[in-house]
């Protein structure tokens, strides 16, 4: 179980981005930010939407899957539902795309800016049930910030 603190980890992700007007530069240190926080995981990384497709974006871990089709794995169900998918056990998911084979769990968040998906968050861990419930709600808290302060910028990623 985790024992991060998703309330500090917000303002801190206030302070690092609140005051930048690029989106490039906020969504890397998005990811950044949370990869360093979270124990226990191996890939974070955002994908944006293109289309009817997923496109890899900032992110910190192996090389990655660079094209994911809507609909398709975990990220492309959270991006076609909009819908967080908290995956205990990838392995069990029906049409998984294993990108590292070495992850064992999932959280993949959609990313929504007036009411437009933009893309979304994806966490692995090498963990099995790695993610809680506690988990799930503070990523999507930190997420709606994250799109809150986006929304203000002067460039898209």
């Amino acid at each position: 179980m985790s024992d991060t603190d998703y309330t500090l980890l917000e303002s801190q992700l206030t302070a690092l981005i609140g005051e930048e007007n690029d989106a490039l530069a906020n969504a890397s240190n998005f990811v950044g930010l949370l990869f360093n926080a979270l124990d226990d995981i191996n890939w974070l990384g955002v994908y944006v939407l293109r289309g009817d497709e997923l496109v890899l974006g900032p992110f910190q871990g192996k090389p990655a899957c660079v094209r994911i089709p809507t609909g398709n794995g975990v990220c492309g169900t959270a991006a076609a539902t909009r819908e967080t998918q908290r995956v205990a056990d990838v392995h069990a998911f029906p049409g998984h795309i294993a990108c590292d084979a070495d992850s064992r769990s999932e959280i993949v968040v959609p990313l929504i800016i007036d009411d437009q998906l933009i893309g979304v968050l994806d966490i692995d861990s090498p963990s099995l049930d790695r993610f809680s419930a506690a988990d799930q709600q503070g990523i999507e808290s930190i997420c709606r910030t994250y799109c809150e302060i986006q929304a203000r910028t002067t460039t898209f990623i």
